[in-house]
């Protein structure tokens, strides 16, 4: 059998290698249209900035180590151009034909490039391939760059502003949308644009570039910003033509099965090209992450060798790094949710990384989202220290279906320097819980205005901080105080992080109030929130 795999990265990489561990007599050709084969893509951000500072690093293979170590072919600089299904070859750039058994798709993904006007400038840069990065660090050595905009604030955009950042130029990030990290709600992604502003990369959110020229940009509000060099980083967009024109079912990606086949039985498709199935609502879905690539590619090399092996669905779990925070999710957000018109309930704790009395402890922000019988949707986190390996136990819980109280009796490692004996696990599965069992109304950010609030911290505490037009009565005096409390209108109760507040509303709850709710997160999320806004608001003030 003589296995053809068009593409060289995780999913192609992944396949070629496990087809030889089962099969040392099949013959497998890779054939990858760059000079480059299996790069660590993900790094090279930080291959640009140097924190990975060997080149040798990103490459996670190359095309002597298949061949000595695989007995694997590989052909660089090889772009196949047509599949012809009835003779079962492709055809490549330089007229060659390559017959094949059984054919694998897994080209990936290419960067958008939109027809604005000035694109193709030679100071705008796009960053896909180790070739990318080593032009941008050129350019920028070259050049005495000092001035960079990212066009972009998903996960490579926010990384490529982190690392320029890192090394010095005065950087900009650019963002249609009223938030970068499309992936989390912003609650989470306030935490993030704070973090960026405070480290002194410019935010400019909810617009769009109209032009690019010779030495600015206009975007869509009429704003010009100077720049020595672009980086494009808007998203990227499934390579189907090839698919597409051999008459295999494409949509905005690749249409395969659960075992990765696509509508013709002798050829496959795995990686950033192919639509795979929402874990969530089992519908059609584009999840460019190498996670599930490398899967997708260990599951087509079982099934072209008769195993049977099937693709689970995606939840689309993800990290990033921004500065000295960390950003997690899994599942569906909350706009996604409501998109998709399932209905949903949300709560926010805090929990800290490792017990609050061993040293060096940070807060982990979270945010949960869950349907009536406890059937978990979606999970966000952000925090310093131990957040992603939270929201993966959160991932594998949905993943085996679990529910809410599953992470309530989740039994994870304990010891003060790395957890608390109810872990920020535990605690998120005991307050939904609690939101289930009707024990509390919550409150969130968009409810505050025109609310009765009362903040239940101590004296000292709400004079220090506190919101606008709230009143203080302490926990402590509440049980004495309560008749001050209006029974006819909507009354939010605040704390620091949601823990006294809970406390407060279960007192009131118990004395017959009905109106009482507790604000998820406390202050330290409303103040966030505030931060972020002000600063935007000052941003867009500055620039009319």
């Amino acid at each position: 059998m003589k296995v053809v795999i068009t593409g060289g990265g995780a999913a192609g990489a992944s396949c070629a290698t496990r087809l030889r561990r089962l099969d040392e007599n099949i013959e497998i050709l890779i054939l990858e249209k760059t000079n480059e084969v299996s790069i660590a893509n993900c790094g090279l951000p930080y291959y640009c900035s140097g924190i990975i500072k060997e080149r040798e690093k990103i490459l996670v293979s190359t095309p002597l180590r298949f061949k000595t170590m695989f007995n694997i072919d590989v052909k660089l600089n090889t772009e196949v151009t047509q599949i012809n299904r009835n003779e079962k070859f492709v055809l490549t750039k330089d007229g060659e034909k390559i017959y094949y058994d059984k054919l694998v798709l897994s080209q990936g993904a290419s960067p958008i490039k939109p027809p604005i006007n000035g694109i193709n400038n030679k100071k705008v840069f796009t960053v896909r391939n180790l070739g990318d990065i080593d032009k941008i660090k050129d350019y920028i050595k070259s050049n005495n760059a000092q001035k960079a905009v990212v066009i972009g604030g998903g996960f490579i955009g926010v990384e490529m502003a982190e690392n320029l950042n890192l090394m010095g130029l005065k950087t900009s990030l650019v963002e249609m949308q009223s938030q970068i990290l499309a992936p989390v709600d912003f609650e989470i992604a306030a935490f993030a644009q704070n973090e960026m502003r405070q480290n002194g990369v410019e935010l400019i959110l909810s617009d769009g570039v109209k032009a690019f020229f010779e030495n600015e940009i206009e975007l869509n509000s009429g704003k010009k910003i100077p720049y020595d060099l672009i980086i494009l980083a808007i998203g990227v967009k499934p390579e189907i033509e090839l698919a597409k024109n051999a008459g295999l079912d494409t949509n905005r990606g690749i249409i395969v099965n659960d075992n990765m086949q696509t509508n013709d039985p002798n050829i496959f498709a795995g990686g950033d090209n192919v639509e795979v199935k929402s874990f969530i609502n089992n519908e059609n879905v584009l999840i460019p992450l190498a996670g599930p690539a490398n899967r997708q590619g260990r599951i087509i090399a079982d099934n072209i060798l008769g195993k049977n092996s099937k693709y689970k669905k995606s939840q689309g779990t993800s990290a990033i790094k921004v500065f000295d925070y960390t950003i997690a999710a899994t599942g569906f957000n909350e706009k996604q949710l409501k998109g998709n018109n399932i209905p949903y309930l949300k709560i926010f704790t805090f929990g800290n990384s490792n017990a609050s009395y061993y040293p060096n402890a940070a807060q982990i922000l979270f945010k949960l989202l869950f349907n009536n019988e406890g059937k978990i949707l979606g999970a966000q986190a952000v925090g310093k220290k131990g957040v992603e390996k939270r929201i993966d136990v959160i991932a594998s819980v949905m993943r085996n279906g679990g529910k809410i109280q599953e992470l309530l009796d989740s039994e994870l490692c304990y010891a003060p320097p790395y957890s608390s004996a109810k872990d920020p696990v535990n605690i998120l599965g005991m307050a939904a819980e609690n939101l289930l069992f009707g024990l509390f109304k919550p409150a969130y950010y968009e409810d505050i205005e025109g609310a009765f609030v009362i903040d239940v911290r101590t004296p000292d505490m709400y004079s220090s901080n506190n919101i606008k037009g709230a009143i203080n009565i302490p926990l402590a005096e509440l049980r004495k105080r309560y008749s001050e409390i209006p029974k006819d209108k909507k009354v939010i109760l605040i704390c620091n992080t949601g823990y006294t507040s809970y406390l407060a509303s279960r007192i009131l709850i118990q004395k017959g109030f009905n109106n009482v709710y507790s604000f998820m997160a406390g202050i330290k999320l409303y103040n966030e929130i505030q931060k972020d806004k002000i600063k935007n608001k000052e941003y867009i003030k500055c620039c009319n």
